[in-house]
């Protein structure tokens, strides 16, 4: 069983900064991933990025290329998104998932989906 505990989140202004955490457990491949997903209201949810702890090889959507940044700390199966420049349609419910790669795309594990977080960008 594949399991994420998510940390960080909370209220930050345009421009503002914040780190989510994330540390999963339970996945032995070679190709373990985690990735980070979100969700806004009304809204379908939508990848933000990913890193493949064993390589460092990471993705990011377009959306948020240049502001994010994802990092991981192998010994403690964690991985790190560091978000700048925080902008209103930032705001969101963040989620955690961790899995494997099938063709260089991640592929969440279908129990590692945490609770998610809230990030809220409000002035």
């Amino acid at each position: 069983e594949v399991q994420v505990v998510e940390s960080g989140g909370g209220l930050v202004q345009p421009g503002g900064s914040m780190r989510l955490s994330c540390t999963a457990s339970g996945y032995t491949g070679d190709d373990f991933t985690i990735g980070w997903y979100r969700q806004a209201p009304g809204k379908s949810r939508e990848g933000v990025s990913c890193i493949t702890i064993s390589s460092g090889s990471a993705w990011y959507a377009r959306s948020v290329k240049g502001r994010f940044t994802i990092s991981s700390d192998s010994a403690k199966n964690t991985a790190y998104l560091q978000m700048n420049d925080l902008q209103l349609e930032d705001t969101a419910v963040y989620y955690c998932a961790a899995g494997g790669l099938y063709r260089g795309q991640f592929i969440p594990s279908d129990d590692s989906w945490g609770q998610g977080t809230q990030v809220t960008v409000s002035s």
